[in-house]
């Protein structure tokens, strides 16, 4: 759907480039997309690049619920180097020879770091400890600590180990890895843990998303492209790809516009938003099962 004389509605999939800040995107499709209703789900570090989900308009009412969704990366992992953000950006913290580092070694630190696990978030990140971002306490020199949280690292595989030199002379290893992951891992931070394990410190040095929930790179277009050309998934579909589909009778559909909490189909339990469709097809409300009512979260039609 491209049209230039009204403002369109639905998902737009961003191939994020280098050195943007999710929120820099979101400020040039402002521009793009000629309106200020532009959000996005689930921020992307500025080195990183790949799959950036943005909501123009009404489409912006499914974003909080689309950040809960699995996500992959791939990525390239230095052994031997530590850095103050735990990625390419950040100055050196130390530095030690990873020459001697095996690939069983490896393997074994990578098992430690997949299915259930707490996490520590990196200390330069968006995360706000008593109110403050804790970038802005780290950049502040202030010492704290983030609270580890529980995260679900479902794949993480090993495609190459490269043995590098750093710039300091520093023997290192690169690992290109892929990551598929629940929403709040830090790749970073798995990096640091992952170098941590080993004994020799690690950091992310290039990341690339390649899918957020059912949306991939394959999908996604990068602004130069969005500037030509404004493509723009429809409500209706992004709702069908992303959430369970639940279908409505009329008087059912009208009952769920109107705020009503009818009995929701116990398939539907437990899943989280759902998506409620009338017979036309017309997208009404997303939804989700509480005590076997359906519970509104947001009306589209």
């Amino acid at each position: 759907m491209s049209n230039s004389s009204t403002t369109p509605d639905g998902l737009v999939i961003v191939d994020k480039p280098s050195g943007f800040t999710s929120h820099d995107v979101v400020a040039k499709m402002r521009g793009i997309a000629k309106t200020r209703r532009v959000g996005h789900a689930g921020t992307l570090d500025p080195m990183a690049t790949g799959v950036l989900v943005l909501g123009v308009e009404r489409a912006t009412k499914l974003l909080g619920h689309l950040a809960l969704t699995e996500k992959e990366y791939l990525g390239t992992i230095r052994l031997g180097q530590n850095t103050i953000t735990d990625d390419a950006e950040g100055e050196l913290t130390s530095s030690a020879d990873a020459s001697g580092v095996t690939r069983e070694a490896i393997d074994a630190g990578i098992a430690k770091l997949s299915g259930d696990i707490m996490q520590v978030p990196s200390k330069v990140s968006a995360i706000k400890i008593d109110g403050k971002r804790s970038y802005a306490r780290a950049r502040k020199g202030e010492d704290f600590e983030i609270p580890a949280r529980p995260v679900t690292v479902s794949g993480f595989t090993v495609y190459d180990v490269r043995e590098a030199v750093a710039d300091d002379g520093t023997p290192v290893l690169d690992l290109v890895v892929s990551v598929v992951c629940s929403s709040g891992t830090y790749i970073r931070a798995l990096a640091r843990d992952l170098g941590a394990d080993l004994g020799v410190g690690g950091h992310l040095t290039a990341l690339r998303r390649t899918r957020v929930g059912p949306y991939k790179l394959d999908a996604a277009k990068t602004l130069d492209q969005l500037q030509e050309e404004l493509t723009v998934m429809p409500v209706a579909e992004a709702a069908s790809r992303a959430f369970p589909r639940w279908d409505v009778d009329d008087k059912r559909g009208r009952l769920l516009l109107n705020g009503v909490r009818i009995d929701m189909p116990e398939e539907y339990a437990g899943q989280g938003a759902v998506a409620a469709f009338d017979p036309e097809g017309r997208f009404l409300v997303l939804a989700e099962e509480s005590r076997g009512k359906a519970k509104s979260l947001a009306v589209f039609a």
